[in-house]
């Protein structure tokens, strides 16, 4: 059961980490090559952000939700 664990530290560690020990390596040398992560998900959470944005102009125009306020009395 030990060697099961350690298979998994295996795994994560020397593969699915590495890049990331890489782009810690180089942190010294170039502060925008050891950032290109969270750049990437910035962009990412950027795009993700316009798009839903988008979406829910597209619901709002077409008027198909529903706005009446039936939850509690307090606020209609």
């Amino acid at each position: 059961m030990k060697d099961f664990f350690y298979g998994i530290e295996t795994l994560f560690v020397d593969y699915f980490f590495a890049p990331f020990d890489a782009l810690r390596a180089i942190e010294m040398d170039s502060w925008w090559i050891s950032n290109v992560m969270s750049w990437l998900f910035f962009a990412l959470g950027l795009v993700a952000f316009f798009y839903w944005m988008r979406k829910l102009a597209e619901v709002n125009t077409r008027g198909e939700e529903d706005r009446s306020s039936t939850s509690h009395s307090f606020l209609g």
